[in-house]
């Protein structure tokens, strides 16, 4: 591991907005946040918003920015990235936005049923050979919605054309009441101050021509959801790095 990596890592164990906490405790009596996150840490009670697989935290952060009237929290594995959006959270002094070091696995371990408004996924892993892994999979989507509000908002945008039409047609099978899916959310008139905060990778992607995909809907408690059974092109590059670009975007 690199000096630079030691040092984010040294430099969150100091940082009261990162939350990580050791397996063993997680394993034996859940997050010690858990149902706790508006009394203990945000000291109000706001909706809170999710951002998962945050990365550098770019949406947690910009809508933090632009609205105060709710809580935001960006849940990552990786913490070395989670760096970059936890220090401009200290150096902006806001405290409408925290990060959680977790897997998105266990989600459920780290709040309470009921306790979070809105889900964000920003530029997921497609995932096109394990069903399962997908953050919008029903596998997921089940999880979710243990810690959800009935009927709560879930939000993807995405760069793959894979995962696009999977979603849309999970969200369309299952009758998931939808306000938004466009396959091109720059051209579509739909962008506004939200939909416009731009992670680093979206940057390059649409340099480079792809376009942004975005669905917006809504997930209900108590409803079975079921798998798509399509068959779906393979987006033209690789699906996890992504540095061997076709021209499919």
């Amino acid at each position: 591991m690199g000096k630079n990596k030691l040092k984010k890592f040294a430099d969150m164990e100091t940082m009261d907005c990162v939350f990580q906490f050791p397996w063993a405790i997680i394993k034996l009596g859940g997050c010690p946040m858990r149902g706790q996150w508006n009394e203990k840490y945000f000291h109000n009670d706001n909706p809170i918003v999710l951002e998962l697989g945050c990365g550098k935290g770019e949406y947690a952060v910009g809508l933090g920015r632009r609205f105060p009237e709710k809580n935001y929290i960006g849940v990552d594995i990786k913490g070395a990235r989670m760096w970059t959006g936890a220090k401009q959270v200290i150096e902006n002094e806001m405290t409408n936005v925290a990060f959680l070091r977790t897997s998105i696995e266990i989600i459920d371990r780290m709040f309470a049923p009921g306790e979070v408004s809105e889900i964000w996924i920003t530029f997921p892993d497609p995932q096109m050979k394990k069903v399962n892994k997908r953050l919008t999979s029903t596998l997921f989507l089940n999880n979710y919605r243990k810690v959800l509000k009935d009927n709560g908002i879930v939000h993807l945008k995405t760069d793959s054309p894979f995962l696009y039409t999977y979603t849309s047609e999970l969200v369309k099978i299952n009758n998931l009441d939808t306000e938004v899916n466009t396959s091109d959310l720059y051209s579509s008139g739909l962008a506004d101050d939200i939909l416009e905060i731009k992670t680093h990778y979206e940057r390059q992607w649409l340099e480079r021509g792809f376009t942004i995909k975005y669905l917006k809907f809504h997930l209900p408690h108590g409803v079975e959801l079921k798998e798509p059974d399509i068959e779906i092109e393979p987006d033209g590059y690789r699906s996890y790095h992504r540095d061997q670009m076709s021209n499919n975007p």
